[in-house]
């Protein structure tokens, strides 16, 4: 027998997603944009071949804007498989730094490899070498006001 789904079931809900292939990251990248970050947030485990961010995402996905003020809600953002790491545009000395994230992409190497990019605002930018695409996306606190009480625009 098959019901029709109730009200509770539709509530929001945390995003817990998961991407093994470009399509899925294209979907995460959405989602994550134009979240923020300190720079000490970053952080990258050679040893367990994992690269994690603690984020602070704005809720793209929230359909409520209407009715309140737009959220943030901290994720955080996993990449796993990571043989190296590198970067550009960023002083990793400088511990005050926020950093805003614009786009998570893959480009494609040999076997399924290939390199994870972070872009982020103001021409930073982390690159990720992979064995294998597998990237999580997970919300880890309730939704917040935005500080700025605005959603995030970009000039064309």
């Amino acid at each position: 027998m098959t019901r029709d789904a109730t009200f509770e079931e539709g509530r929001e809900a945390p995003l817990n997603l998961g991407a093994l292939d470009p399509d899925d990251l294209q979907v995460m990248s959405s989602l994550a944009q134009d979240a923020i970050f300190p720079i000490t947030e970053m952080t990258w485990r050679p040893a367990e071949r994992r690269f994690a961010l603690l984020l602070n995402r704005f809720r793209w996905e929230d359909e409520g804007r209407r009715r309140h003020d737009p959220e943030r809600v901290q994720s955080v953002l996993v990449i796993d498989n990571v043989l190296k790491v590198a970067s550009q545009g960023i002083d990793r000395d400088d511990r005050d730094t926020i950093l805003s994230l614009l786009s998570v992409t893959f480009e494609p190497g040999e076997e399924g490899a290939g390199h994870v990019l972070l872009t982020l605002a103001g021409d930073g930018a982390i690159r990720l070498e992979i064995e294998a695409l597998e990237v999580t996306l997970k919300d880890v606190t309730r939704p917040y006001r935005a500080p700025s009480r605005k959603v995030p625009r970009h000039e064309p």
